[in-house]
């Protein structure tokens, strides 16, 4: 019997099964939707330049909806509450806690879109190898820039449930701009609301800070022409800022991952206009002046994307 064995084995021609790649573009939309559809509690750090911060978060999404409460642990207090795409901000300041109220974009970890093919114009993704993240297994993803114009990123993802754990953004040396990873996470049940509110100091006055802001206003005698390749315009407000004698309008763009805020507001009697370009970490800043109006262009972006849009802006 043993000599047929051998015999079969050695007339058998052996096949090799190899298994099917990941695709990068599939655990990036798992990704995606875990962020959003899991309910989860735990503490990363977000580090950017010389600024480290580690954060709280817990994260639900049941019948009722998705809610989200990140606390900051460290220095003032502050704290936010997230419901569906609604962000109320909470810090102290002196003896009054500031209420801000504010449109969600990219909150860690929901950096990436919902919609994943709105980033394959602007960026190739490849599998790379898995290393341990808050003690997961994380499926690491690389997302390289098709251009100039945006900044490479690295992804790992959890190789169980999705979630991604930790995010790098690197310049094109490589180099780290932006962090944000767990340094410890956990699955949750289904439980009830009770953990959903701020807890800051209930003796101190309370003041809303709106800022009057009025969504998509017409844009009075401006226009933005050619946007950086990838990106387009997803939100315009129009504000009243303390401090400000005439409102501020901000129209951000993003590409589905990099985002770029425009502000335009009308120059004031008195105040210096700024310009010309800076930077701070993987911040960039673009200032100009044109036909009595300061235009500001900031975002996480290369330089030459801020001076694109800003150059963009023309006037009737």
């Amino acid at each position: 019997m043993k000599r047929f064995l051998l015999a079969f084995l050695l007339a058998s021609p052996f096949v090799v099964v190899h298994a099917e790649p990941e695709d990068p573009w599939l655990v990036l939309q798992k990704a995606a939707s875990a962020a959003h559809d899991l309910s989860y509690k735990g503490v990363f750090i977000y580090q950017s330049g010389d600024n480290i911060k580690s954060v709280q978060i817990t994260h639900t999404n049941s019948g009722q909806g998705e809610y989200a409460r990140m606390v900051v642990l460290d220095g003032t207090p502050r704290e936010m509450l997230s419901q569906g795409g609604d962000v109320v901000i909470f810090s102290s300041k002196n003896e009054k806690v500031i209420m801000e109220k504010r449109r969600a974009h990219n909150l860690f970890p929901a950096v990436l879109p919902e919609d994943i093919e709105r980033l394959k114009a602007s960026y190739q993704a490849r599998i790379g190898g898995t290393e341990r993240i808050a003690g997961r297994d994380g499926r690491i993803v690389f997302l390289d820039p098709r251009d100039s114009l945006r900044y490479a990123y690295k992804f790992w993802t959890d190789r169980e449930y999705g979630l991604l754990l930790k995010s790098l953004m690197l310049n094109d040396q490589k180099q780290m701009l932006e962090q944000m990873a767990f340094s410890q996470v956990n699955m949750m049940e289904e439980q009830g609301m009770d953990w959903f509110h701020p807890n800051v100091d209930h003796n101190k006055h309370y003041i809303l800070e709106e800022a009057n802001a009025q969504p998509a206003q017409d844009a009075s005698g401006w226009t933005v022409g050619v946007l950086p390749a990838g990106y387009r315009k997803v939100e315009q407000v129009t504000r009243l800022v303390p401090g400000k004698t005439a409102p501020v309008t901000q129209v951000i763009f993003t590409d589905g991952l990099a985002s770029v805020s425009l502000f335009i507001e009308p120059l004031s009697k008195g105040i210096r206009p700024k310009i010309g370009q800076t930077s701070k970490g993987a911040t960039h800043f673009y200032a100009n002046v044109s036909k009595g109006y300061q235009i500001l262009v900031v975002g996480e972006v290369p330089a030459a994307t801020v001076a694109q849009i800003g150059s963009a802006v023309s006037f009737k």
